[in-house]
């Protein structure tokens, strides 16, 4: 004998219940089929309950459309059938739903005994419609009200089964019974006293376990819309797998804190049977599903799932009047079971201080009074205070059979967490070490759920998730990089690198499954309009593991927000010099940031674009040494310029050639005035350990000045044009001394320059060619032969690869 129970996925409508029909027929053997009601239904049945209670006439409209659509389901499932007789069923079943919901609404009120008998509709409806379906195919089929089986107290609405006189009521009908099918309504039953009552939502599932166990069922299938119990809600979590083999334990712990796949209390019945519980997936009835049996191999997999509970209140009863008093949990937790609150998590101080309940969030002012009137005495002492209560919280939990063999989980659960900085309220852990559980705030769900994940499951490969921010040369070439990287960084690195967002200084855009990096920029343009606050307000609502802000632009406003991304735990990659050559207290700040919330602050490109300068100074001082002098080439334009510039061509048309090949900033003024090489040669200086201001920076400028006064780039090109004469000769006294341009940045005893020298041949910076940069590191190890770091320092794609760098750094940690 095998039990099979069909929830309300698998029976919404005519075409679910068709291939619930054609599982049932593939099943060899006798069967029993437990059916729960048409998908909605008990909402639409308690949501038209709610209507006339509040004495709103749409219950009536509510009723008409759930009368309409059985009519449509039988209609379409028994076209050719005399369906007089479910027909006649239907109608006196809303007849009697009907004139209850009438008198709720004269009354305003509905009985918890009514309300059962409403609800109890729902399987009734859709049980009979499927039996006349199977009995048109299998002559043998019977069917059995599950009331006449299945008898409780009067605790409607989660009535507790006799199971003595459920067993017999079973087990007497099946030795009877010789139908090949049985078809019997889940969730419902009666009472002593002969009124219908209800086994709690999800007690379609409880129906079935019931009856597996007493008539000793080879199996008991679960038939839902999943393929099995998952690692995670793939709701959430899109890496979720199913399980294939789960113990019985692990499998309540996971439905006990909320895999919805399978309702709680459905195991107990079955357990001490051994009787094999197998959920799959009525869409895909090939697929394996899960299968949960007493004991399972669970060696080398000790976490088996991770799942949560929404909408949960953590109460906390605290004061000096709780240390050493025997008795104080014995008080506190029957004054909340008095008032009939089940009781989800509990921890408590070994300093016996303080005790912490999660309970439901919509019982929390009721278990609150209850605790209150309990220890009213203690409080008006003023030995207890009164109960405070946190919502918007949410349960996660690790469950596995063999966690207790294996060290290290909770480290890893909570290092994982803290590192993606969801602050943990409370924790507990039985001393099965079966469950490890932690309330969180709810907005940090998904967020923990998928990192978590990620961290136990997923074979160590790391989800990265960018927001971009400037999508022109940089950025661009930067979005090329990854598409075309995006496999190797999956095979080779476990990194799985997506783009939630990118933007420009009109349109962003935003896809939470990763933007498709062939074709961005019309997703782009499709955007909507963006403003940098929007921007970051809608990262911050996504809520992401793994989050990188990129920034590609010298916008000072974007900038300005790297402090709020950082606060967030949302890392920050730039190339945007101007946050780490402002204030050194605001550069200072950025770093503080950086370590208190576990979110890297990485700026590699700020010198010397994809060449890893600042990686190595880094380096250079986690080992203890010391920089003393530093010499460099940090304009890979202003190299590129004067390289070029000679007799042949004017310094006008060499400026303008390493704009528009990308080599300087947008404005030019920037780069020839020695603004941005200050900026470089600052970051380096604090890098290195000394707190400098870019105002102790000497600037020998050797731009005239009506050049350094141009108010617009256009300006900035003609005023190039009216002192030529200038620049050819400084091209001239160098080349009579055999000597090159070349713009230098220096540190040395605290002091600091920037200007352009002559170089003579025998220089290290004589020969440095096109665009690139050089860096002379002077430390206590490279005190007479410096330390020298060469090559290309300007340009989008090195740029790019600089910034995609600090990305896998990230990726790494």
């Amino acid at each position: 004998m095998k039990v099979l129970k069909f929830g309300g996925t698998s029976v919404a409508n005519d075409q679910n219940i068709l291939k619930s029909i054609g599982v049932i027929q593939n099943v060899p053997g006798k069967k029993v089929v437990v059916v729960s009601a048409l998908g909605g239904v008990t909402d639409s049945l308690s949501e038209a309950i709610n209507n006339a209670k509040n004495q709103h006439f749409l219950y009536r409209n509510i009723l008409q459309d759930l009368k309409t659509r059985h009519l449509e389901v039988i209609e379409k499932l028994l076209p050719e059938r005399n369906n007089d007789k479910v027909l006649s069923f239907i109608n006196i079943s809303f007849d009697d739903i009907n004139s209850l919901l009438d008198g709720c609404f004269l009354l305003g009120e509905l009985s918890a005994k009514a309300t059962d008998t409403i609800l109890s509709y729902g399987e009734l409806l859709s049980s009979k419609i499927i039996f006349e379906k199977l009995q048109s195919l299998s002559p043998k089929t019977a069917y059995i009200d599950s009331r006449e089986l299945i008898k409780t107290d009067s605790n409607f609405g989660n009535a507790n089964i006799d199971f003595e006189t459920s067993n017999y009521a079973i087990q007497y009908y099946f030795d009877k019974n010789q139908s090949d099918i049985t078809v019997i309504p889940g969730f419902i039953a009666q009472s002593h006293n002969g009124h219908p009552t209800t086994l709690g939502r999800g007690g379609s599932d409880y129906s079935a376990a019931v009856i597996a166990s007493a008539l000793d069922a080879d199996e008991l299938q679960i038939w839902t819309d999943v393929n099995g119990m998952y690692t995670a809600n793939p709701k959430l979590v899109k890496q979720a797998r199913s399980i294939p083999d789960i113990s019985y334990k692990e499998a309540m712990e996971l439905s006990h804190f909320g895999a919805k796949v399978l309702y709680a209390p459905t195991l107990q019945p079955v357990l001490n049977k051994n009787i094999p519980v197998y959920i799959k997936n009525t869409f895909a009835p090939d697929t394996a599903g899960t299968r949960i049996i007493p004991e399972c191999d669970n060696s080398n997999e000790p976490v088996k799932g991770i799942s949560h509970i929404d909408n949960i209140a953590l109460l906390t009863l605290e004061g000096s009047g709780l240390i050493g008093v025997a008795g104080i949990s014995e008080k506190l937790f029957c004054a909340v079971a008095r008032e009939n609150i089940s009781i989800v998590f509990i921890t408590q101080a070994s300093s016996e201080h303080s005790i912490c309940i999660g309970i439901s969030e919509e019982n929390a002012q009721r278990a609150k009074k209850a605790i209150e009137m309990a220890f009213q005495y203690e409080i008006r002492l003023q030995k207890i205070k009164p109960v405070i209560i946190e919502k918007n919280l949410s349960i996660i939990a690790l469950v596995g059979e063999n966690m207790k063999s294996h060290q290290g989980l909770s480290g890893k659960m909570f290092s994982t967490l803290g590192k993606n900085n969801v602050n943990v309220r409370a924790i507990a852990q039985g001393a099965s070490e079966r469950n490890i559980s932690a309330v969180i705030d709810k907005k940090d769900v998904e967020k923990a759920l998928n990192v978590l994940h990620e961290s136990f499951f997923e074979d160590n490969i790391k989800q990265l998730n960018l927001f971009i921010c400037g999508v022109g040369n940089v950025g661009g070439k930067l979005l090329d990089q990854l598409r075309q990287q995006a496999d190797y960084l999956k095979d080779n690195l476990k990194l799985n690198v997506r783009v939630i967002g990118i933007s420009n200084s009109r349109k962003m855009y935003f896809n939470e499954n990763g933007v498709d990096l062939e074709n961005w920029e019309v997703q782009l343009q499709s955007g909507e309009d963006n403003q940098p606050d929007a921007f970051i307000a809608k990262a911050e609502a996504l809520n992401l593991p793994n989050s990188i802000f990129v920034d590609n632009t010298a916008c000072p406003k974007v900038a300005a927000l790297y402090k709020r991304f950082l606060s967030q735990s949302i890392a920050v990659v730039t190339c945007n010099k101007i946050a780490c050559s402002s204030q050194y207290s605001e550069y200072e700040q950025l770093k503080k940031l950086s370590k208190k919330y576990n979110a890297p602050f990485l700026f590699e490109t700020n010198v010397g674009a994809g060449l890893p300068i600042i990686d190595t100074l880094k380096n250079l001082i986690a080992s203890g040494d010391k920089v003393h002098k530093i010499q460099a080439v940090l304009s890979g334009s202003l190299n590129f310029i004067f390289n070029n510039f000679n007799t042949d061509k004017s310094f006008h048309d060499i400026v303008l050639q390493a704009q528009q090949e990308g080599y300087t900033e947008p404005d030019p003024k920037l780069d020839l005035s020695g603004i941005d090489v200050m900026r470089k040669i600052l970051i380096l200086i604090r890098e290195s350990g000394y707190p400098m201001e870019i105002d102790a920076i000497d600037n020998d400028s050797f731009l005239p000045e009506p050049v350094l006064q141009a108010e617009s780039v256009a300006a900035f090109f003609e005023s190039l044009k009216e002192h030529s004469n200038h620049f050819d000769q400084l091209y001239k006294e160098a080349d009579q001394q055999s000597c090159r341009l070349k713009y230098v940045a220096n540190f040395e005893n605290g002091k600091a320059s920037v200007g352009l020298q002559t170089i003579e041949k025998e220089h290290p910076f004589y020969h440095l060619e096109g665009k690139d940069n050089i860096v002379l590191f002077y430390t206590d190890r490279y005190a007479e032969q410096p330390l020298l770091i060469k090559g290309a320092g300007a340009g989008a794609a090195v740029t790019a690869s600089g910034i995609f760098a600090d990305v896998i750094r990230i990726g790494n940690i």
